[in-house]
């Protein structure tokens, strides 16, 4: 029979989006297998489900709830994990690092489908 797969937590954590740091203790110690990842997943604990809730988040989570870029967190010198509600506060704010970063972000997605659109025309010609 073959093994199950098993992860570290810290693959679990960003796989979850949360901060393996902000995690209970029993989570970060021990590697996680894949069926109790997914049972996780499926049916998050109460542990998981605040923590997607109210933080607090990495990078990755605060960049996409900010509508930026992580650069553009890093580009505004914003390389602190954040809760969610610095991120409300932060969007009710606007300030001005955060109006352009989103701004360029919103470019870069309508470059993105305009570009997407241009080979799937060129790919149906063929």
């Amino acid at each position: 029979m073959a093994q199950e797969q098993i992860m570290k937590p810290e693959t679990a954590a960003k796989k979850l989006g949360i901060l393996l740091s902000a995690a209970p203790e029993e989570f970060r110690n021990e590697p996680i297998t894949r069926t109790a990842f997914d049972e996780i997943q499926a049916n998050p604990p109460e542990w998981l489900a605040e923590l997607r809730r109210t933080g607090p988040h990495p990078r990755p989570v605060v960049a996409a709830k900010l509508g930026v870029s992580i650069s553009g967190l890093a580009r505004a010198g914003v390389d602190d994990t954040m809760t969610t509600e610095d991120i409300k506060a932060l969007l009710t704010e606007m300030p001005a690092w955060l109006v352009t970063e989103r701004s360029t972000q919103a470019e870069v997605r309508a470059e993105n489908v305009r570009v997407k659109e241009q080979r799937a025309a060129k790919a149906s010609a063929e």
